[in-house]
């Protein structure tokens, strides 16, 4: 029950982040957006790992934690460029799809088949997923454009490496499972950042939300550790894969923006899947 309570506790952190990652991106641009908000998640680790003087875990699961976060973030890059350079109708529910999928096949790979419940539980969340994440009004058939397709399956497999190897690193150490991950993807981006030239300026009245992003963002980090350490990589990675959820109601209350009937029913479902994980 823990392991579903930190879960769902990861979609609220993230999804707000991803909100407040949104705001942010109108106001300074995507890739600074992204740069400053792993940046300013820094201190708040910093800070945990100094308070709860956590002990040094081997240099395996750091290195696992590493590049979990080199690659989570190398996934969000390529995901940004996809919806810049594609449908985002189809690059945002590809990429959640193939992220939660990844740690399900490796769960029942590594931990045995979940139980008819909880198995029906994950078709409800992926299926809620995908609604969750679609463009409103766009009706194309995902098989005709299977180019379309190449970029955000690449950045789905980036986030469920994420989910998978934080999974394994997290069972040696928390905070400094979280530093070194984060680490990794502010690495990434600075190397992004450089090679691209790109400018790094970033406009004033973007940073009380870019530091409330770093914050949430290390929220959602620090519960799905929690969670994958209290019970399955599957159920862990499937519940927190619903931040989407969270991102369309916020933007629902906060900038009355319109849910489309797909995402409604796409929440409805995932509540549901809900009921049948914690059975």
């Amino acid at each position: 029950m823990l392991s579903i309570i930190y879960g769902l506790a990861a979609a609220l952190g993230w999804g707000a982040a991803d909100y407040t990652g949104g705001l942010a991106s109108r106001r300074t641009g995507a890739y600074r957006a992204v740069l400053y908000g792993e940046a300013i998640g820094l201190p708040f680790i910093i800070v945990a790992l100094l308070g709860a003087r956590e002990t040094l875990p081997p240099i395996l699961p750091l290195v696992m934690a590493t590049f979990a976060g080199a690659i989570g973030t190398t996934g969000l890059l390529l995901l940004f460029h996809a919806m810049e350079n594609g449908k985002m109708s189809i690059a945002a529910p590809v990429s959640a799809l193939m992220a939660a999928t990844l740690p399900v096949l490796a769960g029942t790979l590594m931990q045995g088949f979940p139980g008819l419940l909880t198995f029906l539980g994950f078709v409800l969340s992926l299926s809620a997923i995908w609604l969750i994440s679609r463009e409103e009004g766009n009706n194309s058939r995902i098989l005709a454009h299977i180019r379309d397709l190449r970029l955000p399956l690449l950045a789905g497999f980036g986030f469920g490496t994420y989910f998978i190897l934080v999974h394994e690193a997290a069972q040696q150490s928390t905070y400094w499972i979280m530093f070194a991950s984060r680490m990794g993807g502010v690495l990434i981006m600075l190397v992004f950042m450089a090679f691209r030239h790109k400018s790094w300026r970033l406009s004033r009245d973007a940073w009380p939300v870019i530091v409330l992003n770093g914050f949430l963002d290390v929220t959602g980090n620090g519960f799905y550790i929690l969670a994958s350490q209290t019970g399955r990589l599957d159920v862990a990675a499937v519940l927190s894969s619903l931040y989407p959820a969270t991102t369309v109601l916020l933007a629902a209350v906060l900038l009355k923006e319109r849910v489309a009937r797909s995402q409604a029913i796409g929440i409805l479902m995932a509540l549901t899947a809900i009921v049948f994980l914690t059975i």
